[in-house]
């Protein structure tokens, strides 16, 4: 990201940040090519952030000369994504008008641009408009020049952990950078224009002094495992979704230390109630609203299972409300849209939560915040058919619990037999910070109240 050197001759769009601490996206594909003529925010390419496809739409109206990238690579926060070129420059001014123009700051620049010569010295704007007319700076992707990057706030920098990881590599004083962010909030393009303008140089993160103790995923050089390269039916490479979901796993598995816990809860008078509930509403209601309560009220009395890990900087976060991820199933691959404030819901309100957030994870409209800041995951895997599982956790989360198809099963009670509902439970936690005895506590909790109905919705 710093460091990109830009011609003075064309105008450039650099890939803004998406989402707040984003340093990266994946271009999933183009929706112009180069010789089209682009409209004021018509959508250059489809990128693909976390969760999220992102249209990517023109700042300004133009002719496209240049596409960089090609569909499945990784673009830098700040680095050029389009080039722009002008229409044939009008015929060269008499002096004195030329005179005239000089005078007038964006007149200057418009000469310099048609004439060839090299923009002056900080000028790292993108320039906006056409040839014959004047010339101005987008304020929405400008650079900023070093210059006006200096004042230091009387508060602390708003910025992510991320945002602030990325200052800290590249030595900058992030509460020397201004915030382009909603609230002022300073995000990775900040950092990176900042950084670009000659302030900081590149620190190693060891010299950086983080207290980090995470392990670093190990490189597999090409040709070290052997690969079968026979009767291949197809290559797939990772991309889109796909690709994150396969860095969060990856990093997942060689952050965390899972362990998992399994149980099994009665559930015939909780569906007897899930029913009563479905004809009040006048819609069906699966059991999974239900299960979502009882982990909401399982996590109040056991909270350290609703807590994150910021391993950078070494630190276990408790956190007071509960922001439920439930894992969703779509064509492109699984995603985790995030309920805020789930155990504030009631059972019904929660179930609307789940159908309006995976809906927009499948027709790709949800938005990266709403795929951010969990505390505690659910996933269903008993919806397509499996009982027991051992999910892996949603990190920097500690907790992750998968519901298995409940079943009908022969069931025992004070010496009596019936024809009972059994639902199958297990919990993956992240041992760094949850004790085993402290989890098979939180689900026998969790088992208690889906058996006692009156109770889980009192």
């Amino acid at each position: 990201m710093a460091g990109v050197k830009q011609p003075s001759d064309k105008s450039h769009f650099l890939l803004p940040d998406l989402g707040e601490g984003l340093v990266e996206a994946e271009l999933i594909s183009w929706k112009v090519k180069a010789g089209d003529t682009v409209k004021e925010s018509q959508t250059l390419a489809e990128m693909q952030t976390d969760k999220a496809l992102v249209e990517v739409p023109s700042p300004w109206a133009g002719t496209v000369t240049e596409i960089t990238g090609k569909p499945g690579d990784i673009i830098k926060v700040g680095a050029v994504l389009v080039r722009y070129g002008a229409a044939k420059a009008a015929p060269a001014p008499a002096p004195v008008a030329a005179a005239a123009a000089s005078s007038n700051g964006n007149a200057c620049m418009s000469s310099q641009i048609a004439s060839g010569a090299p923009a002056a010295e900080g000028d790292q704007g993108t320039v906006v408009g056409t040839m014959s007319g004047t010339l101005t700076v987008s304020d929405r992707f400008a650079r900023r020049a070093p210059e006006a990057a200096v004042a230091v706030r009387d508060g602390k920098a708003m910025a992510t952990p991320a945002v602030r990881g990325l200052a800290k590599k590249f030595g900058v004083d992030i509460q020397k950078v201004p915030g382009s962010g909603r609230g002022g909030r300073v995000t990775a393009s900040d950092v990176a224009s900042f950084a670009e303008g000659g302030v900081a140089t590149m620190v190693e993160p060891s010299a950086a002094g983080v207290a980090g103790f995470a392990p670093r995923a190990a490189t597999i050089a090409p040709g070290s495992v052997y690969i079968d390269q026979n009767d291949v039916a197809q290559r797939v490479p990772f991309r889109g979704v796909r690709r994150k979901i396969a860095e969060a796993l990856s990093r997942s598995v060689q952050t965390a230390v899972h362990f998992t816990v399994v149980d099994e809860a009665d559930v015939t008078a909780l569906e007897a109630k899930r029913r009563e509930y479905s004809k009040v509403v006048g819609e069906k209601l699966s059991m999974l609203p239900f299960i979502m309560t009882a982990i909401c009220r399982g996590l109040k009395k056991h909270p350290s299972l609703n807590a994150v890990v910021d391993d950078a900087k070494g630190e276990i976060i408790l956190k007071s409300a509960v922001n439920l991820g439930c894992a969703v199933d779509t064509d492109a691959g699984l995603m985790v849209p995030v309920i805020r404030n789930a155990g504030a819901l009631a059972p019904v309100q929660m179930s609307q939560s789940v159908k309006t957030l995976a809906a927009k994870c499948k027709d790709r409209t949800i938005a990266r915040e709403d795929s951010l800041g969990g505390t505690f995951t659910i996933s269903n895997v008993g919806s397509y058919g499996g009982m027991f599982a051992t999910p892996v956790i949603n990190y920097p989360e500690v907790a992750i619990l998968a519901a298995g198809r409940a079943k009908e099963r022969v069931c025992v009670k004070d010496g009596k037999f019936y024809a009972g509902l059994v639902l199958p439970l297990s919990l993956s936690c992240d041992h760094r910070v949850v004790d085993g005895a402290e989890g098979a506590r939180f689900l026998n909790t969790v088992v208690k109240l889906l058996e006692d109905p009156d109770a889980l919705l009192s």
